[in-house]
């Protein structure tokens, strides 16, 4: 009996690419990948290496290295190739050159004929998953960010050292950008299924050093500290891909706050921001509009409204 292999390519082997496939490798979440990256020496590199790890692990991931014109039978594009900021700028300030990579790339890779999902890491990743989205002509289920993926989790991470517990019994989000207008859905933001702020209410003498805006601000600021000290942030985010490849190929449903494009969600239209999506075969099976309170919602808007200053700023539409 002929059974379908799993297919997935990560076009860029540098830290956060070789990250993912590390991760995915470990888990036995795909039957084949292949390492794409401008220079091939080091996707091949990269493949060797962790065709290595085969002995070790319980099920066997054959790696190998390709080009981006060899991605036509790939069911999942994994998109990390992109500019790395400088000390001193954020995540925008590198929008240019990752618009040029970008372009260059996804035109390529639509050449080769792949009509599978894109999962996308690059930054501005907002952005750079909208103009995937716009170059490549697919529909916007099958275009996904990691967006505030990572975000959340170091949300979850934080309030789990808070109360002791594991990250994993932390319900909640962080919206909007992946970047500096990013904000902590506080409303909605669950202990064990409790809500956060009846927790603070009803135990105000033990929880009165309890922060919000603290901790809303280490989110934000967190891969920032990382990349200060150590150059780079890819195990996170490496592991933020692999599970939501996983979710893809497996059919999970997981529900994942992802970098999409809102086609009337939270009133916003022809614009890409990290919302909570439920993830399975098909790519993005539904976006969750959560009951944001008034002020939620406010920065929301605000987030999208960067967001969206650079889209335009792109010019997208006279140059497609």
């Amino acid at each position: 009996m002929k059974t379908k292999s799993r297919k997935v390519a990560i076009v860029g082997s540098g830290n956060v690419g070789s990250s993912c496939a590390y991760s995915m490798v470990n888990q036995a979440i795909c039957d084949e990948i292949m390492m794409v990256d401008r220079t091939y020496d080091r996707a091949m590199a990269q493949a060797l290496d962790l065709s290595h790890c085969m002995d070790f692990t319980g099920t066997r991931t054959k790696v190998y290295a390709g080009t981006a014109s060899d991605c036509g039978h790939m069911d999942v594009v994994i998109l990390t190739a992109g500019a790395n900021p400088k000390p001193g700028q954020t995540r925008l300030d590198v929008l240019d050159d990752a618009a040029v990579i970008t372009r260059e790339i996804i035109t390529e890779i639509m050449a080769s004929g792949f009509d599978g999902i894109f999962v996308v890491a690059a930054n501005p990743v907002d952005i750079v998953t909208y103009m995937v989205w716009k170059i490549s002509g697919l529909p916007r289920h099958r275009i996904i960010g990691t967006g505030t993926s990572i975000d959340s989790s170091r949300l979850k991470t934080l309030l789990s050292e808070v109360f002791s517990i594991d990250p994993r019994s932390v319900n909640g989000y962080a919206l909007g950008e992946h970047g500096e207008s990013q904000f902590v859905a506080w409303s909605h933001v669950t202990i064990g299924g409790k809500p956060l702020l009846q927790i603070m209410e009803q135990h105000r003498e033990r929880f009165r050093s309890l922060d919000l805006d603290d901790i809303a601000r280490k989110t934000k600021d967190a891969g920032w500290e990382i990349f200060t000290r150590k150059g780079s942030t890819h195990f996170g985010i490496g592991s933020a891909l692999a599970y939501i490849t996983r979710s893809i190929l497996n059919d999970e449903h997981k529900i994942i706050a992802v970098s999409a494009i809102l086609d009337g969600e939270y009133g916003q239209r022809d614009v890409c921001a990290g919302v909570p999506a439920i993830i399975g075969g098909g790519g993005i099976q539904e976006l969750l509009e959560l009951n944001l309170s008034d002020q939620e919602f406010a920065k929301f808007d605000a987030s999208c409204g960067i967001i969206r200053s650079g889209i335009e700023s792109l010019n997208l539409e006279q140059k497609i």
